[in-house]
């Protein structure tokens, strides 16, 4: 429920296409530790089923992304995505902006370079599981490095998925705002004072 004081920070279209990808990605990363470690696959069994499940998660992966253009507001929030401008350059380089939020967009430079690596990850991990999953396409050769890419990636994702839910987890209002779409103002004013400059309270657009 909207507070009197709060900000609209994510429309629905973004927050559904945020907690469907985050389902997915939970989905194989699971499901690939089952399939990689022989006492939980003996424990699980049906291991032909979780490789369906790995598998048509992942190929699902992009579906969210590609449904989440029909909204204005996650169009326009990729683009801010995009988009490295000076201060984030200055965010990084210097502890105490990341600490005021001084300069700061909707999006800090952080949270810009995890999009752009969970994005790469993803094509990596989504190409090099085709390779896989269609061996006829290419020579065994390909599909070899294909095999080794697929799992170095795949462990690399990991990790930072892992951060992103530590970080996650450790703001409660970071979080409020993906799960119903608004924040306070003094938190907005805190890690991204130029975007809460330019917001109004309880303001609805989608």
């Amino acid at each position: 429920m909207t507070r009197p004081a709060d900000l609209r920070r994510f429309a629905r279209a973004e927050r559904w296409v945020h907690w469907l990808i985050a389902m997915l990605v939970l989905t194989c990363m699971v499901t690939a530790a089952i399939l990689y470690n022989g006492s939980l696959a003996v424990l699980v069994g049906n291991r032909r089923i979780v490789e369906i499940v790995h598998v048509y998660s992942g190929f699902a992966l992009p579906v969210p992304l590609v449904l989440g253009l029909a909204s204005r507001a996650y169009r326009a929030d990729l683009s801010r995505l995009n988009r490295f401008t000076h201060a984030d350059r200055l965010w990084f380089r210097s502890k105490t902006r990341r600490l005021a939020g001084t300069g700061v967009g909707k999006f800090n430079a952080g949270q810009k370079l995890n999009a752009a690596l969970s994005a790469g990850s993803i094509l990596a991990l989504l190409g090099t599981g085709t390779l896989m999953f269609f061996p006829d396409w290419t020579r065994l050769a390909w599909r070899t490095g294909a095999t080794l890419m697929h799992d170095w990636f795949a462990l690399a994702f990991g990790i930072l998925v892992l951060g992103h839910l530590m970080y996650a987890l450790r703001d409660r209002e970071a979080m409020r705002g993906m799960l119903t779409g608004d924040v306070s103002q003094s938190w907005a004013a805190a890690e991204h004072e130029l975007w809460a400059t330019q917001q109004e309270p309880t303001d609805e657009s989608s």
